[in-house]
């Protein structure tokens, strides 16, 4: 008599649930993941902006007066007497978002505005869309 051998394994409603419940599981942590980048690189923004913002004081005090553009940061300009740089290299002007930096000179707020626009790029905004200037 041969006895009946029962061989183990996965029903099919076992491996769809086990599917279904991994589903959810990467879905809670890549929200989780996508805000703490969005955070961090709005932070990153931050930093970028008050370094930007010393390379402009640096031309500024070589040159004497801040640059008409950021562009001068990175070649010299026809009238760049005393200019020592390049002061920045070309993805310096760019946000950790891949958007330019707002600058205005003369400034509003002082000798020139450098201005940080957030995660969309452009005035004005909330939570990590929000602006920051050099003055702040």
């Amino acid at each position: 008599m041969k006895s009946a051998r029962r061989q183990g394994g996965f029903t099919l409603l076992e491996m769809l649930a086990v599917i279904v419940l991994l589903g959810i599981v990467a879905t809670i942590v890549v929200r989780q993941v996508g805000g703490n980048v969005d955070k961090g690189k709005y932070g990153a923004g931050k930093a970028q902006l008050a370094s930007l913002s010393m390379k402009v004081e640096s031309y500024a005090l070589d040159v004497g007066s801040p640059p008409a553009n950021l562009n001068q940061l990175v070649t010299k300009p026809s009238n760049g007497g005393n200019w020592a740089g390049p002061y920045a290299k070309p993805s310096d002007l760019k946000d950790p978002f891949g958007h330019a930096f707002g600058y205005r000179f003369p400034g509003e707020h002082g000798s020139f505005d450098l201005i940080f626009y957030g995660q969309d790029g452009q005035p004005g905004g909330d939570g990590y869309s929000a602006d920051l200037g050099n003055w702040e």
